[in-house]
C-alpha cells in the first residue's frame, strides 16, 4: 500500500462533508440566515452557495467544459444549491475514472489575483485545491455556527472520513 493519499480518497472526504452539511442545514434551516462575512457574503446560505458553486466551476475548468457563469448560479433553495455540488462531484468522478487523464499535465489559472509566475501548476494540484477548498470552508462554518450558539457535531477531520483506512 502506498503512503500517498489519492484524489479519489479526498473526493470521498469532500462528499461526506457536503452530505453532512446538507442534512444539518435541512434539519436546521434557521442556520441558513445566520450572518456570515466570509468571502464577502452576508449569510450562511450565500456561503454554502459559494462552496458548492466553486465545486462545480473547478470541475468544469478541469474537464475543459464551459464554466457556469456566476450570474447563473441559483441563490436557493438549498436543494438547488446542492445540485451544483452534485454536478461538480460527478464531473470529478468521471475525470478520476478516466485512465487517459494526465494529472501531471500543466494547468494555467487565469485569475488576475494570482501572480503570473504562480499560475501554472499540475492538474493534480488544481484538483487537490478544489477538494480542500470546501473542507476549509466547512471548518469555518462549523466555527461560525458554534460561535452563534448552535452545535453542529461536524466531524470534518480527515481522521473521520470513510474514504481512508
Amino acid at each position: 500500500m502506498t503512503a500517498s493519499i489519492s484524489l479519489e480518497e479526498l473526493l470521498v472526504w469532500h462528499e461526506e462533508s457536503s452530505l453532512f452539511w446538507k442534512a444539518h442545514l435541512e434539519a436546521h434551516p434557521e442556520l441558513l440566515e445566520l450572518p456570515c462575512d466570509i468571502g464577502g457574503v452576508t449569510h450562511v446560505q450565500e456561503f454554502v452557495r459559494h462552496i458548492w458553486s466553486v465545486d462545480l466551476r473547478w470541475a468544469q475548468r478541469l474537464a475543459g467544459i464551459p464554466e457556469t457563469p456566476k450570474e447563473s448560479v441559483p441563490s436557493g433553495p438549498l436543494d438547488a444549491i446542492f445540485e451544483l455540488h452534485l454536478q461538480g462531484t460527478e464531473i470529478f468522478r468521471k475525470l478520476l475514472a478516466d485512465p487517459a487523464e494526465d494529472w501531471e499535465a500543466p494547468y494555467t489559472l487565469t485569475a488576475p489575483s494570482i501572480p503570473p509566475e504562480k499560475r501554472t501548476m499540475s492538474r493534480r494540484k488544481v484538483m487537490g485545491h478544489a477538494l480542500f477548498h470546501g473542507q476549509r470552508h466547512w471548518a469555518q462554518l462549523a466555527t461560525l455556527v458554534r460561535a452563534a450558539g448552535f452545535s453542529s457535531g461536524f466531524k470534518g477531520d480527515l481522521l473521520f472520513s470513510s474514504g481512508l483506512r
